[in-house]
């Protein structure tokens, strides 16, 4: 495959895609967020100001604080592997160490696990120890817009060769749409020391807006910088006329939001007598305490199995949808929500 393809998933690849992607897409990978501090301080970070320059870790949707709800995590999303990253992983170096081998100590050595890190902090040492956890690093370089300096990240990617297969060694960027040529030159460089790029689609955070506002045109959607994609599908173009012997992805945000997020959500668990819908959201009847404080503790202590379960995280009975007529009395809700920790309402009626 010599020829840059379309997805079904939204996406362009030449050559193929790398492992790590093909579980993201399939919905797959646990996302485990260990940090939100950077040395690097990108400009364009699009990081949420909930997480950026925050210490706090996140498995998915979910704030955990001990190894154990991240193994639950893991579980309730049915996930196959992880994807390590921050801010930079390596500013907590421990911690990262300590969660990817609790992940592969649990679910074995084919609980895939890849992980980002940002080039300034890269040692040798570091890469070593990194290398008994990780199957798949993913580098982001830090000179990767000035071309004078590139050779001082391509050095810090070479020293991965040592610990790594280069089958297993990456480039993950954001595709700027006026620094084509930059990553492109970059890409050249380390083309004989990894074996695949990623590039992303760049998008717009709460925390990079009025940046991105002042130098880029924003897409009709509103979340996506013009011209990103097309400047992906140049450097693309640039790499098989070079021969460049690279697997080489375009992720767009339609493929994050629309296939690699839609996959994960249809993956994951729901609670009793939710109905998934196509989108990966789940429908629930319920009776809530907050509307029905009166009798809600005698339904909770009366209620069949088979009429309701008692959802405690949000203090609620979930009733089974035949037997709703039955509680006529009480306020019901109706609810469609995503199933992950946070639980998000998309809407609510009571019914």
């Amino acid at each position: 495959m010599n020829r840059i393809n379309k997805t079904k998933f939204g996406s362009y690849c030449f050559k193929g895609i790398p492992d790590g992607c093909k579980y993201c897409i399939k919905g797959e990978k646990l996302v485990l967020f260990v940090t939100g501090k950077c040395a690097t301080k990108c400009f364009y970070c699009p990081l949420s100001k909930l997480r950026k320059n925050s210490s706090k870790m996140w498995a998915n949707e979910r704030e955990c604080k001990n190894v154990m709800e991240v193994l639950e995590e893991v579980r309730e999303s049915n996930a196959k592997g992880a994807g390590i990253t921050g801010g930079d992983p390596l500013l907590v170096l421990n911690r990262t160490l300590k969660y990817a081998r609790a992940l592969k100590r649990e679910f074995g050595r084919k609980f895939h696990i890849h992980i980002y890190l940002s080039t300034k902090l890269v040692t040798e040492k570091n890469l070593k120890q990194l290398s008994s956890v990780a199957d798949e690093v993913r580098f982001h370089p830090e000179n990767l817009l000035d071309i004078e300096k590139q050779k001082e990240d391509i050095e810090k990617i070479k020293l991965a060769g040592r610990f790594f297969k280069r089958k297993n060694i990456g480039i993950e960027v954001p595709s700027f749409p006026d620094k084509k040529r930059e990553i492109f030159s970059f890409i050249k460089k380390a083309a004989v020391l990894v074996s695949f790029v990623n590039l992303n689609e760049l998008e717009i955070g709460d925390s990079n807006f009025d940046y991105i506002l002042k130098k880029y045109n924003v897409d009709k959607n509103g979340y996506t910088v013009s011209g990103s994609i097309n400047s992906g599908l140049w450097i693309m173009k640039k790499c098989a006329k070079e021969k460049l012997n690279l697997k080489i992805h375009l992720c767009t945000a339609e493929t994050k939001n629309w296939h690699q997020y839609k996959n994960r959500l249809l993956k994951h668990r729901i609670l009793s007598f939710g109905k998934r819908t196509e989108d990966g959201t789940v429908v629930y009847y319920f009776i809530s305490k907050d509307k029905n404080k009166k009798n809600f503790d005698k339904i909770k202590e009366k209620i069949k199995k088979s009429e309701g379960y008692y959802d405690g995280r949000k203090n609620r009975i979930i009733l089974n949808k035949k037997f709703v007529a039955e509680y006529s009395n009480f306020i019901i809700t109706r609810a469609e929500e995503y199933p992950t920790w946070d639980g998000i309402e998309a809407e609510r009626e009571d019914i």
